[in-house]
């Protein structure tokens, strides 16, 4: 891209999925929202005989004196063909959430316009991050967030409690654009990712709270009112010579299976990846997992002090000769459930936070090898993508898709 500092944090398709019975739309244009820069690219990778082209760029201004929106986050299409991209804050970086629009049909030269906010301004959440709806139930839910003008520049403890991090699982209805439901999932829950099922019958879905380490069920109980449940809490872990005597599991990123069997939960500081039944019942079971990619390795500068779930610190990973720094953060499930790719880097200032060996090497893509019958986790320790290599790097690699289609941008309808 022409400009640098943007913090490319996700990306979507300028076109998905919207029924089961369709042929897979044709995904050309691809959507790169500037986290920090509140920059839109349109980028053309219609062609795999060329490289991609940027085709567009809507510069911050346009967006900030259009929408009073900024700090852009996760892209999705919707089904009457417009873009929807969530954000985090104003433009001076206080919280703000909701959502601004870009015109999906106006396939011109120039690209995507920007056709303004999605919601009433009225209705705006105190903070935003990421978004999943279901059309045949008419609902959008969406997660909370932080406030980007401080929690950006890195992790403060003195910053709990002061509103800096969001708490709130938030419901809308999805032809109106109206907030229909608010749900307190606890002060600095942090609730980041949401997702719900791939079956577009099913009323319910997941939310992951990166703080709390807490996992919550959300479900339509009657008519259109919706409940949340707990349904699984991955414990803190004390530690010493961090930055607070608990360290909490972070959970950054969600992924459910096409065929809602499985849903996979990344955990960024403690550095596992967790696979979960969800398929029998409405209590997730544990039935996968590595343990490979921590921020607790054997010898590092950070002891375990108490831990529920493991004895012993565990040993670095090393995949191709190199040593793998930083924990798991977004993941990407093929089609067929069986590799679950991941990258390892969350937010540039976070990362220079925590895993400051993360930045100097450049962050790597793996593949974990996934077991669909019985349930089970192995690193494939033939495949890596290392972005430490890049030309103009090292690169810390975020958000992943398939031009064919993956298990985060199909949303049936």
């Amino acid at each position: 891209m022409p400009n640098l500092k943007d913090e490319l944090h996700s990306s979507g398709w300028s076109a998905g999925c919207s029924c089961l019975d369709n042929v897979p739309a044709k995904r050309n244009k691809l959507i790169l929202p500037g986290l920090i820069s509140s920059r839109i690219y349109v980028v053309d990778v219609g062609s795999q005989c060329r490289a991609p082209k940027l085709c567009k760029m809507i510069e911050p201004v346009d967006v900030f004196w259009k929408c009073n929106k900024g700090y852009l986050a996760v892209v999705r299409s919707l089904p009457n063909g417009d873009i929807l991209i969530a954000n985090m804050g104003d433009p001076a970086g206080n919280g703000k959430g909701g959502f601004i629009v870009l015109d999906g049909q106006t396939f011109v030269v120039e690209g995507l316009e920007l056709k303004g906010n999605w919601e009433h301004e009225c209705e705006a959440p105190p903070t935003g991050c990421d978004f999943w709806y279901q059309p045949r139930h008419n609902v959008l839910v969406s997660s909370a967030g932080f406030v980007p003008r401080i929690a950006g520049r890195g992790f403060n403890p003195d910053d709990l409690k002061k509103g800096v991090f969001g708490h709130r699982l938030n419901v809308w209805n999805l032809s109106c654009r109206t907030l229909t439901q608010c749900f307190d999932l606890g002060e600095d829950s942090l609730p980041l990712s949401v997702k719900f099922l791939h079956n577009p019958d099913a009323a319910e879905g997941y939310v992951s709270c990166a703080l709390s380490g807490i996992i919550y069920r959300f479900y339509k109980c009657e008519r259109d009112n919706w409940a949340v449940e707990e349904v699984i809490r991955i414990p803190a872990k004390e530690v010493s010579g961090w930055i607070m005597c608990k360290m909490p599991a972070f959970t950054v990123d969600l992924v459910i299976s096409m065929d809602d069997k499985y849903l996979y939960v990344s955990n960024w500081l403690h550095g596992d990846i967790r696979q979960y039944e969800i398929s029998k019942n409405c209590k997730p079971r544990l039935v996968g997992q590595v343990r490979q990619l921590p921020c607790i390795l054997r010898g590092g500068p950070v002891t375990v002090c108490r831990d529920e779930e493991l004895k012993c610190q565990p040993e670095p990973l090393v995949v191709k000769c190199k040593r793998i720094y930083g924990g798991p953060c977004k993941m990407q499930l093929s089609l067929d459930g069986k590799r679950l790719y991941v990258t390892n880097s969350f937010y540039s200032t976070w990362d220079k936070q925590f895993y400051p060996n993360l930045v100097r090497e450049g962050s790597v893509m793996l593949q974990i090898d996934v077991d669909t019958e019985k349930g089970g986790l192995t690193v494939n320790k033939n495949f890596l993508v290392d972005f430490g290599k890049e030309p103009h790097g090292p690169c810390l690699a975020h958000d992943i898709h398939f031009p064919s289609g993956d298990s985060t941008s199909e949303i049936m309808a």
